[in-house]
């Protein structure tokens, strides 16, 4: 977990345990369900948990904060977060059953209480949360109805490329709506993070 590391000193022995631990998880996962692609396995710490913990460098998670996953796959972002945020309850949620008994098992494992995980769809949720976080699950405008009633603060979505488009149409249909757009690569200088973004959407 040298990269990790790197970006991330002040993780505690136990968070760099849980982390180390979750690797072997989720390479030994994918060799049964296909959770993200095999080419991406060396590059899991990079693109999977890096890309990940990249909402730490902007999210305002208080203790006993609820955050919603939408479309977590495998446990992405929710799995990276809840080893960050300890103190923060972390509800992850995926149409495919199969990736949720992955993220049941993995959080049974990593020992990480502050996760719930359900199969489902997330507008059927009629849960509350303070916010919600996503990665690349479906475009600004969709993330927005799936969620604007459920949440209480903000959105944030990892996303790449040319996200332009999907904020001016967001803001045609919610114009009370905010939406701020960060750029990864003055964050982290991985090529990977050249085109990601993260954007935060302010309800």
């Amino acid at each position: 977990m040298e990269i990790i590391g790197r970006y991330l000193p002040n993780l505690t022995q136990s968070q760099k345990s849980k982390f180390i631990s979750a690797c072997a998880l989720y390479s030994a996962w994918n060799e049964k369900i296909n959770l993200i692609s095999r080419k991406d396995i060396p590059h899991l710490e990079t693109r999977h948990f890096l890309h990940s913990a990249a909402i730490a460098n902007f999210a305002d998670f208080k203790k006993d904060n609820k955050v919603l996953d939408i479309g977590t796959g495998g446990g992405f972002p929710g799995v990276v977060l809840a080893i960050l945020y300890p103190d923060v309850h972390f509800h992850l949620v995926d149409s495919i059953g199969k990736k949720i008994k992955v993220v049941e098992d993995i959080k049974q494992k990593l020992d990480l209480e502050n996760i719930t995980a359900s199969h489902g769809r997330v507008e059927s949720l009629a849960n509350e949360y303070h916010f919600a976080v996503t990665r690349a699950v479906a475009p600004l405008d969709v993330l927005v109805k799936w969620t604007k009633t459920n949440i209480k603060y903000k959105l944030y979505a990892l996303k790449g490329g040319d996200l332009q488009g999907e904020i001016d149409t967001l803001s045609n249909k919610h114009p009370e709506i905010r939406v701020k757009s960060y750029k990864l690569k003055a964050s982290f200088k991985e090529s990977f993070f050249e085109t990601k973004k993260l954007l935060e959407v302010v309800f």
